[in-house]
């Protein structure tokens, strides 16, 4: 069963997946056909997670260049104007250059908005499918596409999906990564983990700022809202993790942390339980040379990652998008792979100023 030919198979309609999608189908392209773009999702369902809730003016102004601004309407986003930083109880107020505002929120919200604005893209196809492979060429080596199977219930088969290009942008923990990479991959570096809790209705150092806590002989720690009444705190916590994390939180955390918190941590560690994510480094190896697989590249946190706490992960790959919108219009055949080689060099490099960087 072979499916319908698409331009662009887009594996994850995560940040960077939904948004590029949209980007593409939204932009006149240069022999002015329009893209025919899959996208792929294992669950369409609202993600839960604790990143990717705080977006720097720098992602915020790329968002706005997409037009995608309006998806932060609606989900009781939050204004960030920038940040406090506080040590031994005493705040240091550094707010974002030129009155800039970024926006945080919960994820999962966030996100379906992204996914709803994909859906409507004119020549958009989103489909409910956990992608198991990539179909390569046996002769060439060439990536053709990806098999899949749907989301509906009872289906068992493996579903082929064919493009002339496949962007893989299935996040940090990415199953297609060394695939993709071949020779030139780079295995994630973990350095610490983010344990986070949600606090209810409590009063930062300096409103609609997010605040970090230099707490002495540990890991930073991060606050931020993102909603009306709801605060997000991550900590950064060492490898390896306390047996005890609670225990640990109790002892050696929260006295350092603004009175004002104390009250609202201890509920949140009675109620709920302690959701904790890997913060890794990987830097970009470049894509499209001898080493990597034709027909394929990566894109998000498949292929780049920085620490969370900066809150620049969304912001790179949302100007990553804008990049590749302008650089991938201008491509008249998507399946030479000499040109798209050319593509992804200028994207490599064009992307430095902001990437190489953590701030907004």
């Amino acid at each position: 069963m072979w499916s319908t030919p698409y331009d662009i198979i887009i594996v994850g309609a995560g940040v960077a997946g939904a948004a590029l999608a949209h980007a593409l189908s939204t932009s006149k392209r240069l022999n002015e056909k329009p893209f025919r773009i899959c996208l792929l999702e294992r669950s369409l369902a609202e993600p839960d997670r604790i990143v990717g809730e705080l977006l720097q003016p720098g992602g915020y102004g790329a968002l706005q260049k997409l037009g995608l601004e309006s998806c932060t309407d609606g989900i009781d986003a939050v204004p960030v104007r920038g940040y406090a930083v506080v040590l031994d109880g005493q705040p240091v107020h550094i707010p974002y250059p030129d009155a800039r505002e970024g926006r945080s929120f919960h994820h999962g919200r966030f996100i379906q908005a992204l996914r709803s604005k994909a859906k409507q893209a004119p020549g958009v196809e989103v489909i409910e499918a956990t992608v198991s492979e990539l179909i390569e060429c046996p002769v060439t080596g060439r990536i053709l596409g990806v098999r899949a199977t749907r989301k509906a219930e009872g289906a068992v088969e493996k579903e082929p999906f064919f493009a002339d290009l496949t962007i893989v942008a299935d996040g940090c923990f990415s199953n297609f990564r060394s695939s993709v990479m071949g020779q030139a991959a780079i295995k994630p570096a973990l350095k610490s983990h983010f344990v986070g809790l949600i606090l209810e209705d409590i009063q930062l150092p300096i409103d609609k700022h997010g605040t970090v806590v230099l707490v002495k002989g540990h890991g930073p720690v991060l606050l931020y809202q993102i909603g009306t009444h709801e605060t997000r705190i991550l900590l950064d916590v060492k490898a390896p993790l306390p047996n005890d994390l609670k225990q640990f939180i109790i002892d050696e955390i929260l006295p350092q942390l603004p009175s004002s918190v104390h009250l609202a941590l201890h509920r949140a560690l009675d109620k709920d339980r302690l959701r904790r994510m890997p913060n890794s480094f990987l830097p970009p190896a470049e894509q499209g040379g001898h080493h990597t697989k034709e027909g394929v590249f990566l894109l998000g946190d498949a292929w780049n990652m920085r620490h969370p706490l900066t809150g620049g992960g969304m912001m790179v790959a949302f100007n990553d998008v804008v990049i590749l919108r302008d650089l991938l219009t201008g491509v008249r055949d998507l399946s030479n792979w000499k040109e798209m080689a050319r593509v992804l060099h200028k994207w490599h490099w064009k992307r430095k100023a902001l990437a190489s960087t953590s701030s907004g």
